[in-house]
């Protein structure tokens, strides 16, 4: 494609070390679908006539035929997937077929594909964050009334409701997919037309290539357009943060399945035994959901550092971005396949919740604030409330095992109106703030929860209507 500024043929070591087939030959449907509208744009503004436009078409789809059925089989000697398809359309065509790259430079071209590519891929994943969220509004309503405990630091805090800790990971989930949003927002401009860098001599219509392959609209600069994968971070960002909370929800499953805490029950078909100790329930998936997590951060940090000292505009390091950018989609697709089927599939032993919290004092604060409603001041409250527990723990007694006399001798101020509030369901009915963990703040999340999933089911479908041309 150059050898006509050139002397000598490419090196068969640099021809390996730039080829990039091993990245992008599966990027061949949306590279002709970019190239068909190219074509149809070029014969509209009569730079072809429409003879040649609909002989290049026809071309195209028996390439995609042929890739389809795998009897064209790239060549590394010309190094991606974009001048394989071109070289094979010129034997196809001969003359014909050397007039699609007019007006066009792979710069532009990879930009398109790339952006068809990820657009597909970021409303497959948007499918199965939907799915996700089903899930965790169905753990919700079926955990409601399960109470178990809330922690800081890992230690004991407060109880709460199991469908309170659900709707938690739904408001993570939700702050994902509205970052997956901006990532498909930001992306969805036409790069065709902006050229190797300056756009074109030629009377080039990029806004009727824009709707061809469903883009509201091109991109306003041609530099930019081709330099930029501003894109690409975005939706790193997504996924970097996406498999956060993934790994945190979990951390969460590994320690509340284990022995010790006992009360999240794993469905067998998603753990794996061991080879050699035959009591063993391991929580793999968990455990490699968790491990993915560092390599999807890794991707974000990769493509940042290739981007950080690029000069403008287009430069060979860009080839990489495919690299970190293909494991990390892979990934998030893996997990999306697992991780809503796991949750469809797991119970809470709330008997076994609840022993964990038996000795009371996990409604330490609600003393304290009761003592506050008596008028006494939250920090002397809080102090007195403490002693109240470090006298506890030297009698061997939890709250609930304290008699009213031993109430009395501990803590003068407590009246008879404190110990119908001395309960863990009073004690999660009464945390009415919005927000709380209360039941009835509880169905509030679910409902607010079951309409956010309505509007991103209805915002998706949209989007993947607004697009079809591209698909």
């Amino acid at each position: 494609m150059w050898k006509g500024r050139f002397t000598e043929s490419t090196a068969a070591v640099v021809s390996d070390f730039t080829q990039s087939l091993d990245l992008d030959w599966d990027l061949a449907p949306w590279d002709i679908a970019g190239s068909v509208a190219h074509a149809r744009m070029l014969g509209s503004v009569g730079i072809l006539t429409s003879a040649e436009a609909e002989k290049i078409e026809e071309g195209l789809n028996r390439i995609r035929s042929e890739i389809v059925e795998g009897t064209l089989v790239p060549t590394r000697e010309l190094e991606d997937v974009h001048m394989n398809i071109e070289s094979r359309l010129i034997e196809l065509l001969g003359p014909v077929g050397a007039k699609l790259h007019t007006g066009r430079s792979r710069n532009d071209q990879v930009a398109t594909t790339m952006r068809l590519f990820l657009r597909d891929r970021l409303l497959n994943i948007a499918e199965g964050m939907e799915r996700l969220l089903a899930e965790l509004l169905r753990n919700a309503e079926k955990h409601k009334d399960v109470i178990v405990a809330g922690y800081t630091h890992l230690q004991q805090a407060q109880p709460v409701s199991m469908g309170h800790y659900w709707m938690a990971h739904f408001a993570a989930f939700s702050r994902d997919v509205s970052r997956l949003f901006f990532a498909l927002d930001s992306l969805n401009e036409c790069p065709l037309g902006a050229g190797a860098l300056a756009g074109s001599t030629l009377p080039l219509d990029r806004s009727f290539t824009a709707s061809q392959l469903g883009f509201p609209r091109p991109t306003r600069n041609s530099l930019d357009t081709v330099s930029q994968r501003d894109y690409m971070v975005d939706y790193h960002s997504f996924a970097a943060l996406f498999a956060i909370h993934c790994s945190r929800l979990a951390e969460d499953f590994v320690i509340y399945s284990s022995r010790e805490f006992g009360w999240l029950l794993l469905p067998d078909a998603f753990c794996t035994g061991s080879s050699m100790m035959p009591q063993k329930k391991n929580p793999d998936v968990m455990e490699l959901i968790r491990g993915k997590t560092g390599q999807t951060v890794g991707h974000l940090l990769d493509l940042l550092i290739t981007l950080k000292a690029l000069p403008m505009t287009y430069d060979r390091d860009l080839q990489e971005d495919k690299r970190g950018l293909r494991a990390s989609l892979n990934t998030v697709g893996q997990i999306l396949e697992v991780l809503p089927s796991l949750l469809a599939s797991v119970d809470v032993d709330g008997k076994r919740a609840v022993e964990g919290l038996e000795d009371g004092f996990a409604l330490a604060t609600d003393v304290a604030e009761y003592l506050v409603l008596k008028g006494i001041p939250f920090r002397d409250a809080h102090s007195m409330t403490g002693r109240l527990v470090k006298e506890c723990i030297a009698r061997g007694k939890g709250l609930f095992a304290l008699s009213r006399e031993e109430w009395k001798e501990v803590l003068p101020e407590a009246e008879d109106d404190l110990f119908p509030m001395l309960s863990l369901k009073k004690a999660v009915e009464r945390r009415k703030t919005y927000g709380g963990t209360s039941p009835v703040c509880v169905a509030d999340q679910i409902e607010y929860g079951e309409s956010a999933l309505a509007t991103l089911r209805t915002k998706r479908s949209e989007y993947v209507r607004t697009v079809e041309p591209g698909r």
